[in-house]
């Protein structure tokens, strides 16, 4: 639909809520005007922001899909904004008004404690601790890295997020009993069958999608009813194909982006477990699917904006607007972890935890001194050296060859010859 049709709508809306708002009669309860009223303003944004946002670098299914979640992006970040500017209690509270079932505190489940794969004391059920792991949250690892790596779009990158979270699983079981697994829960479910199977997964859809043939027909000009159903599927794949090629060793500020890029990732997914901590939501909830259900849609179209904007600066001359809300949404996020309950964030980490982030830590300098300065310098010092030794290499085989010398000696004299003539 066009914006000036969908400006009429907006208009309509905002006269039938009105038109609604007059007829009945109000009700005498102020938490109930108050969550009607807050959604009806949210509702008639998102409708202008429909209409009139910007639009972002995608255009499958429609480009009002992506304006409408660019528009959720700045009503999610409000909310997060007014979350952390309340007390801690009133903050737990207030998610009463969303769910009567939250702001009441909840255990944190621990998978760990037996880790043997086989119980032999279990006549019954000797495998049970691999059934007791394989809850619902297994089919959403698997999905959650399919999608993740059509947003990424780069085998190297997701296997590093992957794998890094493991580590901080490890690092931090000792603030959230919800981090500590056993050791075959982490890498060998996690790892190797949900996430490495779903980054696989993803991977072959992506080449799939490089290799397609993107050649768009009207629907209506399409003779079989076979042809419109396959053409109505497609409109929700990309409309053209952008393989992104991060290079993060080509050079320091690409290595610092993706290094940033992974920085970010990390901490919205750290997020994810220590907001329903602190704000008391259980895992289950369907508060927490939403979030990354959001992150999902939002996700995709801030990796394309920042790698439009790293691949081509002088086009993109500035960094997209959904890839700075995202930013924005990751920080305040973590504010709120941190307002909420720093005792449990400031829990010292363990001696030789700390002892092997302090090591990765001087590696990854290490490198990149080595890589983006001391190399630079020592090749060009070897090129310099290079250039010096063949030019001696042919001044010795000239003067080691009597024609040569004779050669060079008479287009010497040549030369003066021409400089003393007027």
């Amino acid at each position: 639909f066009r914006r000036a049709h969908t400006l009429t709508v907006l208009f309509i809306l905002t006269c039938a809520l009105g038109y609604v708002t007059l007829l009945e009669e109000t009700p005498q309860d102020t938490a109930y005007n108050t969550k009607r009223g807050i959604v009806a303003s949210i509702l008639v944004f998102l409708c202008f922001g429909v209409t009139q946002a910007k639009d972002g670098p995608f255009s499958r299914p429609h480009p009002a899909y992506w304006r409408f979640w660019l528009c959720v992006s700045v009503v999610y970040e409000l909310f997060l904004i007014f979350i952390l500017f309340q007390t801690v209690q009133d903050g737990r509270q207030f998610m009463k008004y969303i769910d009567p079932h939250l702001g009441v505190p909840l255990p944190e489940r621990d998978y760990g404690g037996n880790c043997l794969i086989y119980d032999p004391g279990n006549e019954t059920d000797p495998f049970h601790n691999i059934w007791d792991k394989l809850d619902g949250f297994v089919p959403a690892h698997f999905f959650g890295w399919y999608l993740k790596t059509l947003m990424i779009r780069d085998w190297w990158m997701c296997m590093i997020i992957s794998v890094m979270f493991e580590f901080l699983e490890y690092s931090l079981e000792h603030q959230l009993p919800n981090f500590s697994e056993c050791w075959w829960d982490h890498w060998i479910m996690d790892v190797i069958l949900c996430n490495g199977l779903g980054i696989y997964c993803g991977m072959k859809t992506l080449s799939w999608l490089s290799l397609k043939t993107y050649k768009w027909q009207g629907l209506w000009n399409i003779p079989t009813y076979k042809g419109k159903m396959k053409r109505i599927v497609f409109q929700f794949t990309p409309y053209s194909w952008v393989k992104f090629e991060w290079k993060p060793a080509s050079s320091l500020r690409r290595w610092l982006a993706v290094c940033g890029i992974i920085f970010v990732f990390l901490l919205a997914e750290l997020n994810t477990f220590y907001l329903k901590f602190v704000l008391w939501m259980p895992p289950e909830h369907y508060l927490v699917l939403l979030r990354l259900v959001f992150f999902v849609n939002v996700g995709g179209v801030a990796m394309r904006e920042i790698y439009d904007f790293m691949d081509d600066p002088k086009f993109h001359k500035k960094l997209g607007q959904q890839a700075w809300l995202v930013a924005a949404i990751t920080a305040t996020e973590f504010l709120i972890v941190v307002k909420y309950d720093p005792y449990t964030l400031t829990l010292s980490l363990p001696f030789y935890i700390t002892q092997c982030w302090i090591l990765g830590i001087i590696l990854v300098l290490t490198w990149t001194a080595w890589r983006f300065f001391i190399r630079d310098i020592t090749l060009r010092y070897k090129e310099i050296r290079r250039q010096k030794q063949e030019h001696k290499h042919e001044k010795d085989k000239c003067l080691s060859n009597g024609d040569g010398h004779s050669s060079v000696l008479e287009e010497q004299n040549g030369n003066k010859l021409r400089e003393r003539r007027p």
